[in-house]
């Protein structure tokens, strides 16, 4: 299998897996969505469906989707990515440069297909939470450490899941997923996946997200000129838009580097297990 393949293939799976798991978050957070405050159950069934998906768009490639399972395999001891991709530089860039590119045009998708509500909620924390992961309580080694635990239980059961005779499917997958947000979700939203966070918030920080309130088509009159007899004139003025919330980069070293080592820690411990 060559880059182009691996790359198509983890681009594609990882791009569906994004915006169904961003779509849910807008679902739940964004004004007048249908599903508006559907709560965070509805969001974990939503991200571990969006990998029950993304599995199967990228079987071909074994459908990591995520760089903490592509360095988990590597820290294992494996010869192989998958069947007939053998373990290598080349491949293992392929691997992550898929994952990054796809992650940020499922969010862009997703953003298209939300647009309207996007420009409805003023909150610009809310439309953040769609592209990235946050904190419940700010404090970054202790969100260091929630993202390592949280992707060490998520590499670690499915690199055990190739040990068994019936492998590890992508419904088992997806409920492992679901479980992961509902126990250990809370504190930073388990990003528990580096392209997941970072490439929808690089999608964030380029996107016309910004409320765009009713009264904007209303026109406020101004005077241009200087004086009577000078020409002065009425024209519309365009009101000011709120500002657009940054995309909390200083944050954003917690989910990348976070779900590498779990995911580096568990193939070490999968191989010293199994």
């Amino acid at each position: 299998m060559n880059f182009g393949t691996i790359f198509v293939s983890e681009a594609f799976g990882t791009g569906v897996l994004i915006l169904l798991g961003a779509g849910v978050v807008a679902n739940v957070l964004l004004a007048k969505s249908k599903g508006f405050d559907g709560g965070w159950l509805l969001i974990s069934f939503g991200w571990g469906l969006g990998v029950f998906a993304g599995v199967y768009a990228a079987y071909k490639t074994g459908a990591h989707l995520n760089p903490a399972v592509t360095f988990g395999i590597l820290a294992s001891g494996a010869h192989q990515y998958a069947p007939g991709v053998p373990i290598t530089f080349g491949n293992t860039i392929a691997y992550l440069a898929g994952q990054l590119v796809g992650a940020f045009l499922g969010a862009c998708v997703c953003f298209l297909a939300y647009r309207q509500h996007f420009q409805a909620e003023p909150d610009e924390d809310k439309k953040l939470a769609v592209f990235s992961t946050g904190p419940a309580i700010r404090s970054y080694g202790w969100n260091f450490l929630t993202e390592v635990v949280a992707t060490f239980v998520l590499v670690f059961i499915v690199l055990a899941s190739g040990k068994t005779p019936s492998g590890l499917g992508p419904l088992s997958v997806a409920m492992l997923v679901v479980g992961i947000g509902a126990s250990l979700g809370g504190p930073t939203g388990y990003a528990i996946n580096p392209a997941r966070d970072l490439g929808p918030r690089i999608a964030h920080a380029v996107l016309p997200t910004r409320f765009v309130p009713a009264a904007a088509a209303a026109r406020v009159p101004v005077t241009v000129g200087a004086g009577e007899g000078s020409g002065a004139q009425e024209q519309p003025a365009i009101p000011a838009q709120p500002y657009k919330k940054h995309s909390d980069w200083s944050y954003a070293w917690v989910p990348v580097l976070g779900p590498i080592v779990g995911g580096v820690i568990a193939g070490i411990v999968a191989h010293l297990v199994f």
